[in-house]
């Protein structure tokens, strides 16, 4: 009967319930607030705890048991600076067992790294978060700062931890993500915000994050790059041109950026089941936002970064075609004389080549784009 139910997680606007976890102990919680994940732990006949964890900016989730009858819990843990672990934790107390670390070669310490979180304000008032990780005696300094973003499909992101990042770090350049509306790290509301009529709210929260980034003294447009890829080419593109001055150098990798012609034909493979993102531009109004928007449509006479784009052939969501018409459009109208790089590799989709020794080709690509236009030595 329903008057015997009892409430055991009331509902709160600000937090996200991902979910439940339960065993002979207790129950833990998944949830999502502040853009962050948190594990909120009920042990039977104890006060309720969230799990506390030694960096700012991680991914953190329970990992599946079949052990019911049992006190401790497992998590899947990584942040900005420290790799993949599995912790163990006991329910009564809190305690936490480091159990197994992705190894990581050579002399590294997490610990010479510092992961932050910051928040910007957007030009409506909403504040917007950012994951930063730099190395620990730079933190506070302006350095070099490579800003990552998406903000499409509800998509949260996480801070992870990447071996190859920490070519950038000790090279002193710092790394970002922008966590822009579109995407889902506040939940539906924040998804529903950056998206079809609202789009424009994914471009400009991360123009004020590259803002606040730089007015807290973190960077300067001299020294600022940006990343994304697919939908996150789709912002790179957009916000470069309106506020390509702001940014030193760009990186898009299979960029949607041919947005207005590519949601035009229907027979195109994502087509139609892309409307709910973006709408359907055989409506008049919906014709006039996109284009509003699109990168390709809205490239003008102006100076724009240094750009390295990215494209895969056999790419059937995001067509090798998009990028190659952008940058052929970029070279014909923009007014200074900065590099302006496309590359289509004829054997990727849209994951990019495959093979793990080829991924890491790519990404010493982009490293050298980066040093490169930053006039870092090697």
């Amino acid at each position: 009967m329903r008057e015997d139910w009892q409430t055991l997680v009331a509902h709160d606007d600000k937090v996200m319930l991902e979910g439940v976890s339960l065993n002979a102990k207790g129950i833990s919680l998944s949830l999502r607030e502040g853009g962050l994940p948190i594990i909120e732990v009920r042990p039977q006949a104890l006060p309720t705890y969230r799990v506390q964890l030694p960096d700012a900016a991680y991914s953190l989730y329970v990992q599946d048991t079949l052990e019911f009858d049992s006190d401790k819990i497992r998590l899947r843990y990584q942040s900005l600076n420290r790799p993949a672990q599995v912790r163990q934790l006991t329910l009564a107390s809190g305690e936490q067992v480091v159990l197994k670390e992705t190894p990581v070669l050579g002399t590294f310490d997490a610990d010479a790294y510092v992961s932050q979180r910051l928040w910007a304000t957007a030009s409506d008032g909403t504040q917007v978060p950012i994951s930063l990780v730099v190395k620990r005696e730079l933190a506070g300094q302006a350095t070099p700062l490579y800003l990552y973003g998406y903000g499409a499909y509800g998509e949260s992101l996480d801070p992870w931890f990447s071996h190859a990042r920490l070519s950038l770090l000790d090279r002193g350049v710092a790394f970002a993500i922008a966590h822009v509306r579109g995407g889902g790290e506040l939940g539906e509301a924040w998804y529903r915000n950056g998206k079809q009529e609202h789009k424009q709210n994914t471009f400009g929260d991360f123009i004020a994050c590259a803002e606040h980034l730089v007015a807290q003294g973190l960077t300067s447009a001299g020294q600022l790059v940006i990343s994304g890829g697919s939908a996150g080419g789709l912002l790179i593109g957009a916000v470069l041109n309106q506020r390509p001055e702001l940014f030193k150098a760009a990186i898009a990798e299979v960029p949607f950026v041919d947005v207005l012609n590519t949601m035009l034909d229907p027979d195109l493979p994502l087509t139609v089941t892309e409307y709910d993102e973006w709408g359907n531009p055989q409506e008049p109004e919906v014709y006039a936002r996109i284009k509003a928007y699109a990168p390709y449509e809205n490239v003008t006479a102006q100076a724009y970064p240094a750009m390295l784009v990215i494209a895969g052939y056999n790419d059937s969501r995001v067509q090798y075609w998009e990028a190659a018409k952008w940058v052929a459009k970029l070279r014909a109208t923009k007014t200074d004389d900065n590099p302006l790089l496309l590359k289509t590799e004829l054997g990727a989709g849209h994951g990019g080549m495959s093979g793990r020794y080829q991924g890491l080709r790519d990404v010493a690509l982009e490293y050298a784009f980066i040093f490169k236009v930053l006039q870092i030595a090697e």
